[in-house]
């Protein structure tokens, strides 16, 4: 009797553990949800909001803007493959319209630029300037479209010098990312035949893709050499000190790039390529102009979104200007869209999206 009242207890709770939970409706998941975003929303202020919102509006817009304007330059008669390049970092001025405010608004001195730092902007500037270079053969040769989804294969490249030089985490889920995304890039390799202009040449594809390639593989180095610096040297990470390395590494860039083109006697061709453009003078000159615009627009943007949400969200923007670009190019530039084609797009998608949930598990555990 004794070891029965005894044995009564425990079985209750056993009872209990085996009874089932009652699971969220989708109802109260959704509740819930907005009741954690108006709370986000009262912690911050109105013009956060607003910062961050022009921020995310100019990397879906700006970075996909660019890309097309440098497809629309070879569309149309372009062929210098140095005034695209050059165009990129030609905007540079435009950085510094925001940083000096800002200097006053946060009341910060401008960081001291010592040897080592000189020399490391110097070094990110030409690395900066072959790596427009290369994307510019890539847009000379490729549709925009093709373009887009192979330098998407930057977050690859990023992840891994990331880790090699950074000392990164890498969880499974961004392993399984990297291995989606070579297996799309492979499909839009093997697509070559449904993919090709008429006035492209199978040997100037085929160069596109390897540009692009090592474009998005050199785009991935810089990355992860621009966080050494602020690990190794700057020691503080704030949106001042970003701009900062921005303003230099663009304007050492466009200093190299500049000495390329007018060492190539491109420069002096501009003229003559603004005569023969389809669209005339003044669209020649547009497209130059809105081309340097909208790139330093795309980076401002990201530099935002970065410091003021996180590099997840960046992450999820970049997954999505993809598509965007893709979409565009065949919508303007009547780029072809072969089934292979939307299948790497589709796989790409899913290759950001598990990249995207695997850093945002991985800041969650830091």
């Amino acid at each position: 009797m004794l070891s029965a009242q005894l044995l009564q207890p425990v079985a209750e709770i056993m009872e209990a553990a085996e009874a089932p939970i009652p699971s969220e409706s989708l109802w109260d998941q959704i509740s819930k949800f907005t009741t954690k975003m108006n709370e986000a929303y009262k912690r911050k202020p109105i013009p956060y909001w607003i910062l961050l919102f022009l921020g995310i509006i100019a990397m879906v817009v700006a970075f996909p803007a660019s890309s097309i304007l440098s497809r629309v330059y070879y569309a149309n008669g372009g062929q210098s493959k140095w005034i695209i390049s050059w165009i990129a970092v030609a905007g540079w001025p435009l950085i510094a319209f925001i940083l000096f405010p800002t200097y006053l608004v946060t009341k910060t001195s401008p960081t001291p630029l010592g040897f080592k730092l000189f020399l490391s902007y110097i070094v990110l500037g030409f690395l900066s300037a072959a790596d427009n270079l290369m994307y510019a053969y890539a847009y000379a040769y490729l549709p925009a479209s093709t373009a887009a989804l192979v330098a998407s294969s930057s977050l690859v490249f990023s992840a891994l010098f990331g880790y090699l030089l950074v000392n990164n985490r890498m969880n499974a889920s961004i392993v399984n990312a990297l291995f989606v995304i070579t297996a799309g890039l492979t499909i839009i390799a093997l697509d070559s035949s449904s993919d090709k202009y008429d006035n492209i040449s199978n040997r100037q594809y085929i160069m596109g893709l390897v540009w692009d390639v090592l474009a998005s593989a050199l785009h991935g180095l810089i990355f992860a050499l621009s966080e050494l610096i602020f690990v190794k040297l700057l020691g503080r990470r704030s949106f001042v000190v970003v701009l900062e390395q921005q303003i230099m590494v663009s304007l050492f860039a466009f200093l190299f790039t500049s000495i390329g083109v007018i060492a190539s006697g491109d420069f002096r061709r501009i003229t003559s390529e603004a005569t023969t453009f389809k669209g005339g003078k003044s669209a020649y000159y547009l497209v130059l102009i809105w081309g340097a615009v909208t790139f330093q627009l795309g980076v401002l943007g990201a530099t935002a979104v970065i410091f003021l949400a996180s590099t997840v969200l960046a992450g999820v923007l970049n997954a999505v200007r993809t598509p965007i670009t893709s979409i565009a190019a065949v919508i303007l530039l009547h780029d072809p869209m072969s089934g292979f084609k939307i299948l790497s797009l589709l796989i790409t998608f899913w290759g950001f999206g598990s990249y995207i949930y695997g850093s945002s598990m991985d800041h969650k555990q830091s």
